[in-house]
């Protein structure tokens, strides 16, 4: 299958030949999909707290947050480009000289394109498309209505223009102030001084693309001393990339392996759970982790940030447990009812499903079992009411061995054409916004190492196109689904409110993302 250049372009990426053939291996025979026993609701599987309790998480962690080493991990590699597909597709089919934006509407079906041009002035970004337009096009005034309309798509996303189809969505306009405008990137660091900062300093990490690094360092130098000195705190900014040797191999629709113009094999970025290698990498006691598109204007921002310190509360009073239990468990003195205690622990407050035989379990056995359950990372998740929303979500899931556990699942993992599992996700009430704070330490202090804890089975297979032609990608398993399989998992149910994601440039309308 591999010529002696395949192996070589294999071995430079370093990547081994054995988990080449693996992966290829892997998309021929075909995904394991997920076993779902049952989707995760309010009282099975999902805590929902009362507005006193909400009060008293908070408390509990704004008293402990100047204690510890606090980060805000942000995907931030993601092209703009979907944000705007119909936009290409309108630069593509218009023709002004035979088209009205209500006919071309109706032709193509396209409602988005006519909520685009009737509230163009709103967007954050239209006095800049306009004056870069006026510039490009000397006679712009005596342009048609039509042809305005088009010459301001092409600036917007050209390459000569503003070339937003290039930028990270990270770096677009989002939301228009008084005095300009701010990006996802500068509005992410705004709120991390809400709540994930400790002693005057908030540190951040993005995972970003090479080629976008500059541009995010252009940002942050543009706009760092004015929101230091606005804030009152000191910004620790790094990056990092998807390490290459993370990527894999395509397929044709044919199970031949996909090779670009040169003969060379395609690789491809393996999805968001190539990035836990870059989480890995981050040594803080907690992470806070959060697409950058889901970010609102700063008046909104103050009030729904009291919900990262809520499940930051949750997650310390988790842990702070955990961790004297397995102090207790590491003097070897402990009696079996405080073994019952902590079994009871677990199971009510981290979800973990004790084995049926653990009653007739040895001391021994028991406190092997206790600690080896115990001593991981933990994960608290928000969970939003499911309102149609796409996306993965709240579900109790087996695993090859028999042991159920609660998990994030896409929902590329299940098999829908299976009744009985199709029946579990139309009963589902939740679904996953990305919004969840990590316990990457163990109780020792020591960073755990993420990479052990990962459920290898739970990767999956995609349909992709590459230069138009359909290929089969293979995507390692994702950041908060299979790669945090082992973790110990708290699933909180968030407001609706929290989750607000740019998915096409239009959602820019919507009145969080409007200055009121």
């Amino acid at each position: 299958m591999f010529a002696e250049k395949d192996i070589k372009q294999i071995e430079k990426k370093g990547i081994s030949l054995k988990q080449v053939e693996a992966q290829v291996s892997r998309i021929i025979n075909g995904m394991s999909y997920s076993n779902l026993i049952s989707a995760a609701t309010i009282g099975n599987g999902i805590e929902c707290y009362t507005l006193e309790e909400i009060s008293a998480l908070i408390r509990s962690y704004e008293a402990k947050q100047n204690d510890l080493e606090i980060v805000k991990f942000v995907p931030a590699s993601g092209a703009a480009t979907r944000m705007f597909k119909f936009l290409f597709q309108f630069l593509n089919n218009f023709n002004p000289e035979k088209d009205t934006i209500e006919s071309y509407a109706e032709k193509q079906n396209d409602n988005l394109i006519s909520t685009f041009i009737s509230n163009l002035e709103k967007f954050p970004f239209y006095e800049q498309v306009l004056s870069k337009t006026k510039t490009l096009i000397p006679n712009f005034n005596n342009l048609s209505k039509n042809e305005t309309y088009l010459e301001l798509v092409k600036t917007l996303l050209n390459e000569n223009g503003l070339n937003y189809s290039f930028l990270p969505k990270g770096l677009l306009p989002f939301h228009k102030y008084s005095n300009g405008t701010a990006t996802p990137f500068q509005e992410h660091l705004l709120e991390s001084t809400i709540y994930a900062s400790s002693n005057g300093k908030a540190n951040l990490h993005f995972t970003v693309s090479e080629k976008h690094h500059s541009y995010f360092n252009a940002e942050l130098y543009k706009v760092k001393v004015n929101l230091e000195k606005q804030t009152n705190t000191i910004f620790n900014v790094s990056y990092s990339y998807q390490n290459e040797k993370t990527e894999t191999v395509a397929l044709t629709t044919n199970n031949e392996i996909f090779r670009n113009d040169d003969e060379s094999i395609l690789f491809r970025p393996a999805g968001h759970g190539a990035l836990l290698e870059n989480l890995n990498e981050l040594n803080n006691d907690i992470v806070f982790i959060k697409n950058v598109d889901n970010i609102v204007v700063a008046e909104q921002n103050k009030k729904l940030s009291k919900y990262k310190k809520m499940i930051g509360g949750v997650l310390l009073n988790a842990q702070e447990k955990a961790f004297a239990y397995l102090q207790e468990l590491d003097r070897n003195t402990i009696e079996e009812a405080k073994l019952l205690e902590i079994a009871a622990f677990m199971s009510s407050r981290l979800n973990v499903v004790i084995d049926e035989a653990f009653d007739d379990f040895t001391a021994v056995d028991k406190y092997e079992y206790l600690k080896n359950k115990l001593d991981r990372p933990i994960r608290v998740c928000g969970m939003v009411k499911n309102e149609g929303e796409p996306g993965g979500g709240p579900f109790w899931v087996k695993d090859e061995h028999g042991n159920i556990s609660l998990q994030i699942v896409e929902f590329a993992q299940i098999d829908i054409k299976n009744d009985a599992q199709a029946e579990i996700v139309k009963n589902a009430t939740h679904f996953n916004p990305t919004d969840l704070v990590c316990g990457v330490k163990n109780y020792k202090g020591e960073k755990f190492d993420l990479m052990n804890f990962v459920d290898s089975e739970a990767a999956f297979i995609t349909m992709k196109t590459q230069n138009g032609i359909d290929i089969q990608a293979l995507e390692l398993p994702g950041l908060w689904n299979g790669s945090m399989a082992h973790w110990n998992t708290i699933f909180v149910e968030l407001p609706v409110e929290t989750f607000n994601p740019v998915k096409t440039v239009n959602d820019l309308l919507k009145p969080v993302h409007q200055v009121s």
